[in-house]
């Protein structure tokens, strides 16, 4: 599809979802209190019936939602019945605000701000006769979207309110047959996909919902207690307004605390409890997110904090305040959306909670664009995360990789990926530097026990001969699988990729090595290693060859046989399968070691 389309197509959603949003905001609401209350319909049915337990739950529900509403509305009207009462307490207030302004900076910028205005007002002033204001009256419109509105402003609420009803009745009566509707629409020849996205959306919008209802909970609990004991007028009220109002995002602690706030500084004397006020919700409100939200609502959604803050503004500005109240949930079933719809991927992409982008992309994203820093910083969360031998496959190696197909399909000069090249190559060192320093720091902490120390380093049982087919990528793969055999009696040489087979034949004599292990990195052909394997192998048939082709899973080779039949004894995918190759003919050549030395000591004796 053409992005102008997509566009398009996205402009006329958002339409549709201003237009219509009379009857989408009361079918979207309907639809999540159904996720909600499916399952206790589902358990009671069990014993009642389908329908007697529908009504008994929706009943039991929305009766509670009424007396609820009913009791703050209560509350509210005896509270502002309260309020002349406060009025000698506000004007102490004020008075005291006023007197801490006199005389001071708060003054100075007072009468400055004042000054500017005149000045304003003075050259503002028009020069001739003043025209006589211009009266707009509005009109009212009668529009579709309006029609809650016909039946008057307190029935308005009222209808939309049996809307909603009626719709959770027969959604809970008809829910089966709805499923299998929006199988048999969307679902046709995607039946796994549409089922794993139904289930994955209810489980999480319902889990979202849980366990923000548990939050909100203690949330009030903590506040209605907290202003009891502080002495805020009605606290109950506010403990029902702050555990309601948590559920708007971001909005809602903060209207859930100017209510309280405002009352404490007109009901109660003095300024100590009213500061009290303002330190009690401080207090709760990080308890509740650095605590309560962590341990229970953690991943719940499974949305991104940026991602889940514009979607609130979008839903609010289609919607209004039912908008800013279905705003998650909304977001989430999107989310789902994108995670098994190929189509809408990019909303997965975006929204979702997980990394965007793999730490080995990640990785090799920071060497373009020349952060060694940011590099480095991915390294160090991978190790204090994951075994430290796992970095170079997870994340290191991938980088030489993805440079050599970039180099390959023109998108980066060979410049380009010889500073990649080189920046993994500092970070090795750095890499190797902090494990000496691990070891040395292990080494003396053994010493302060007491315990004997082995110092003598342990015999070289194994040379082996590492060439780079390539270039400086392999080298720098050679130099990884170094250090992760550095403590297994293994000692790897590492070559300039400069050197002939002839003279790769020349230095296998000369060192006396018996394995030579050749690095060439996907994607480019193992032409030159096919080569130099066929050589090696007809000079020195009884040398082990160990070939890695080392790479990431989308970048390795389908098939290895074409090395295997050139002579290669193990063909390798990761650096950790040619450590073990290697552990393996280390072990081998210890116990032929030993079994030529048992003989020479039977003798001896």
């Amino acid at each position: 599809m053409a992005p102008w389309l997509r566009f398009a197509g996205c402009v006329l959603i958002l339409a549709v979802l201003y237009w219509a949003q009379a009857v989408l905001m009361p079918v979207a609401l309907a639809m999540l209190i159904t996720f909600v209350l499916s399952p206790p319909v589902t358990l009671l049915q069990r014993w009642i019936g389908r329908v007697p337990a529908v009504l008994a739950v929706v009943l039991l529900v929305f009766t509670v939602l009424g007396l609820a509403g009913w009791g703050v509305a209560t509350q509210v009207s005896h509270l502002a019945g309260d309020l002349p009462r406060y009025s000698a307490n506000i004007r102490e207030k004020i008075s005291d605000i006023r007197g801490a302004s006199r005389g001071g900076s708060v003054e100075q910028v007072q009468r400055t701000v004042k000054e500017i205005q005149e000045q304003i007002a003075a050259t503002g002033q028009p020069s001739g006769n003043a025209r006589e204001p211009v009266i707009v009256e509005s009109r009212p419109v009668t529009r579709l979207t309006d029609f809650p509105s016909w039946l008057g402003p307190a029935l308005g609420p009222l209808s939309t309110a049996g809307f909603v009803i009626a719709l959770v009745i027969f959604m809970l009566l008809e829910r089966e047959e709805l499923r299998a509707r929006i199988f048999g629409l969307i679902g046709r020849g995607h039946l796994a996909v549409t089922t794993k996205a139904f289930d994955e959306a209810a489980n999480r919008v319902s889990r979202q919902l849980l366990m923000q209802t548990l939050v909100n909970t203690i949330y009030g609990l903590a506040v209605g207690v907290g202003l009891w004991w502080i002495g805020v007028p009605y606290p109950l009220l506010w403990a029902a307004l702050g555990a309601a109002l948590r559920y708007v995002p971001y909005l809602g602690p903060i209207a859930a605390a100017a209510g309280p706030i405002v009352i404490s500084l007109a009901a109660l004397s003095g300024w100590t409890r009213p500061l009290s006020v303002v330190g009690l919700f401080v207090i709760v409100e990080l308890f509740t997110n650095l605590v309560l939200e962590t341990v229970l609502y953690a991943g719940a959604a499974g949305v991104s904090q940026v991602a889940l803050l514009v979607a609130v503004g979008t839903w609010t500005w289609l919607w209004g305040s039912m908008g800013l109240l279905l705003a998650t949930p909304l977001t989430v079933c999107l989310v789902v959306l994108g995670k098994h719809v190929p189509r809408f991927e990019f909303l997965s992409t975006l929204m979702a909670d997980s990394p965007a982008l793999a730490p080995d992309v990640s990785y090799y994203q920071r060497l373009l664009a020349r952060d060694q820093s940011e590099a480095a910083e991915i390294v160090q969360r991978h190790i204090a995360s994951q075994p430290m031998e796992t970095v170079y496959d997870a994340v290191m190696l991938p980088a030489l990789n993805y440079a050599e197909r970039d180099r390959i399909e023109d998108r980066l000069s060979e410049q380009e990926e010889q500073a990649v090249a080189e920046q993994t190559r500092e970070l090795l060192g750095d890499i190797d530097a902090v494990d000496r320093t691990a070891e040395s720091e292990a080494a003396a902490d053994l010493d302060k026990t007491g315990a004997p120390i082995d110092d003598t380093a342990p015999p070289v049982l194994v040379k082996v001969l590492g060439y780079p087919a390539n270039g400086q990528a392999d080298e720098i793969a050679l130099q990884m699988l170094a250090q992760l055999v550095d403590a297994d009696s293994i000692h790897l040489d590492v070559t300039s990729a400069r050197l002939l087979s002839s003279e790769v034949v020349e230095r296998m004599h000369t060192d006396g090595a018996r394995l030579v292990c050749i690095a060439d990195l996907p994607p480019s052909p193992p032409s030159k290693t096919r080569y130099l394997v066929r050589k090696l192998r007809s000079v020195l048939p009884d040398v082990t060859i160990l070939v890695g082709r080392w790479a990431p899973a989308e970048l390795a080779d389908e098939d290895r046989a074409l090395l295997v039949d050139a002579g290669a004894n193990h063909v390798a995918a990761t650096l950790l399968e040619t450590r073990d190759q290697l552990r393996a003919f280390a072990a081998h050549e210890r116990q032929r070691a030993e079994a030529t030395a048992s003989p020479r000591a039977t003798v001896a004796r």
